[in-house]
């Protein structure tokens, strides 16, 4: 298979709606939940994205049904399945595939699996995971490829104390627990909107949940789990991601399908910076259509990542561009992960004043003129950030290794050319 890149002609002022895709972080512990039980599953609002694909594909390999009744509605039944058939490849693809040892563990007692893969934004142990399940009594065993892990007859501790606000390991905690009879207590639990959205679906399973949203979390599982109907909720990644590259390519866009607790505190941090919003409500309370306004005179002075309800780590990419478009000097700061700056090197080649202070922390300064470059996609957020970059560039700039952005981008290409943007997919 040749491999793709973006070919975009920047300086277009882009105008029109563009509607957000069902949560691609969302969907892969609600996916994986369907583990848990033997009956059918349906899951709507699915984002058809490489990401969600390879882990269909790993339930197939594992002789799960897997059926589409619609154009993103998904039907999963996992009576049959073998996990000793799973297709180890692909969960080497990608970071989602951690979660399978949770609800394996749950299911069979057992879970046998390499590392997973994903993005390269740095160092990603599973450290927090193991530690958690090791607290509750697991045995761990490191393998050749990755790790052996076996549950224990009885719970060595019903109380699990987080190493980190980690939104996986907290999500593995949920899935291994909701086949237990038993109460468990998690504390420096994640709250985000993908744990929150899992705890949703595990209530239609039967399991009973305490907390989802905050950092103590109360889970008492059964032995035997429902299967269920769930629409899944919309993407505030992508929603944010949009938002900003419309202030960023000063362009009146509206963004359709806003999941509003999720992004509230990004929108009224971009508002304290000046940047200008028409919230339309829905009957829907928690979802907003946001009409995002031309914003002229935006200054960031300091941005960092941090856990929910704070800015996400996914959004800082693309604010580093519009920081480029802003005036004076913006700090960004991602204390989690070292390798999330990376795409600041693409920025710097297109004209960018970028200064890395640490792998953590790079100021900007701007506003400069971005011109078109050959670059590559580094990350898939990395390369989201770009694509917004190109189209403010003027000239031609090539994105390559798109593969990271369709693993999270839902036919990105043709979304932005109906707002009138000058992309196109090749083949190189």
């Amino acid at each position: 298979m040749a491999e793709e890149s973006f070919a975009i002609n920047g300086g277009k002022k882009l105008t029109g709606e563009i509607s957000v895709s069902g949560a691609k972080n969302a969907a892969f512990p609600v996916i994986i939940s369907t583990l848990l039980t033997e009956e059918d599953c349906i899951i709507d609002n699915v984002p058809v994205i490489e990401d969600v694909c390879r882990l269909l594909e790993i339930f197939k390999s594992m002789n799960a049904k897997v059926e589409w009744v619609g154009k993103k509605k998904i039907k999963i039944n996992t009576k049959n399945i073998n996990p000793s058939k799973i297709d180890s490849k692909l969960v080497l693809r990608f970071r989602g595939s951690v979660l399978l040892y949770g609800a394996l563990l749950a299911r069979f007692g057992k879970a046998n699996l390499p590392q997973p893969g994903g993005c390269i934004i740095g160092a990603r142990p599973i450290d927090t995971h193991l530690d958690a399940f090791s607290q509750m009594g697991v045995k761990i065993k490191k393998t050749k490829k990755g790790f052996l892990l076996i549950a224990p007859e009885k719970l060595k501790d019903n109380m699990v104390i987080m190493d980190e606000l980690s939104v996986t390991a907290t999500a593995n905690v949920m899935l291994f627990s909701g086949l237990l009879n038993e109460e468990v207590t998690m504390k420096v639990a994640d709250g985000d909107y993908q744990n929150q959205e899992l705890s949703k679906v595990l209530k239609k399973m039967g399991v009973k949940i305490l907390g989802a949203g905050h950092h103590t979390i109360k889970i008492k599982g059964t032995k035997k789990l429902k299967g269920f109907h769930h629409f899944l909720m919309y993407d505030p990644i992508e929603a944010g991601t949009f938002i900003i590259m419309a202030l960023a390519t000063k362009s009146e866009i509206l963004v359709r399908n806003i999941e509003y607790p999720f992004l509230e505190f990004v929108l009224k941090k971009l508002e304290d910076c000046g940047a200008k919003f028409e919230i339309i409500k829905k009957k829907n309370k928690n979802l907003v259509d946001v009409r995002v306004l031309v914003s002229k005179d935006i200054k960031i002075r300091k941005m960092q990542s941090l856990p929910y309800p704070g800015f996400p780590s996914d959004l800082l990419s693309v604010l580093g561009v519009l920081a480029t478009q802003t005036k004076g000097v913006t700090l960004i700061h991602d204390p989690l992960y070292e390798g999330r700056l990376k795409y600041m090197e693409g920025l710097t080649k297109m004209g960018a004043d970028v200064f890395f202070s640490d792998p953590h922390r790079a100021t900007i300064n701007g506003i400069t003129r971005l011109y078109g470059a050959d670059l590559g996609s580094f990350d898939l957020r990395g390369g989201a950030a770009l694509i917004i970059a190109g189209l403010i560039a003027k000239g031609q700039t090539i994105i390559r290794n798109i593969y990271q952005v369709d693993r999270g981008y839902e036919k990105l290409e043709e979304r932005l050319q109906d707002l009138g943007a000058d992309i196109k997919r090749i083949k190189n």
